[in-house]
């Protein structure tokens, strides 16, 4: 079993005012560095290899944390195409009963000209098997979503069995590249 620590990075502007970032490769705002200034890794986990996703929002916040990544291309979030830049009341309301037929499909939902969330899985599969190391890795919501998906059955067609809250560690555990859930929601801010 291989300890596999994920954090989803800290906020940037888009990140408050609720529109879909995907690739769109932006920093973190400056309250965002602000919080992740305060994060504290659990010493337990501070030895680990860092990875991170190669955007820089995820870059940073490993930086911040104390990290000095490999960038792991597989890490990208997922793709949301044109959907990009919008805010998802703003889709509902333009697509309708589309984008609830769409939603429905859960793992295999797809935004337009976009990567679904099964895609970004299978993605991470060779990705997992390559894991050797105690690792912490940097990246997205819809990555953390797809590896909790992959470890929990989650098959996002309604809410997950566990929320997973930011500013936290998300420890999984690797198994001849199957990642298996250990700990959720371990905090990094300090009190």
């Amino acid at each position: 079993m291989i300890p596999l620590v994920i954090i989803r990075h800290g906020p940037t502007d888009w990140n408050v005012e609720k529109r879909i970032q995907g690739r769109s490769d932006l920093p973190l705002s400056d309250l965002g560095r602000q919080q992740v200034a305060k994060w504290v890794l659990p010493i337990e986990f501070q030895d680990y290899r860092w990875v991170s996703s190669p955007l820089g929002r995820a870059l940073e916040t490993a930086r911040l944390l104390g990290g000095e990544p490999e960038i792991e291309q597989r890490l990208i979030e997922m793709f949301w195409g044109s959907w990009e830049g919008q805010r998802f009341p703003m889709l509902r309301d333009d697509l309708g009963e589309e984008m609830k037929r769409n939603q429905a499909r859960g793992l295999d939902f797809r935004p337009d000209g976009g990567e679904s969330p099964r895609e970004v899985q299978a993605r991470l599969a060779p990705w997992l098997e390559e894991i050797l190391d105690p690792t912490v890795a940097v990246c997205h919501k819809g990555v953390l979503n797809a590896l909790y998906a992959l470890a929990s059955g989650w098959d996002m067609m309604d809410k997950p069995a566990d929320k997973l809250r930011d500013a936290c560690a998300h420890l999984f555990h690797v198994v001849m590249g199957s990642p298996q859930i250990e700990r959720l929601n371990i905090p990094l801010v300090m009190e």
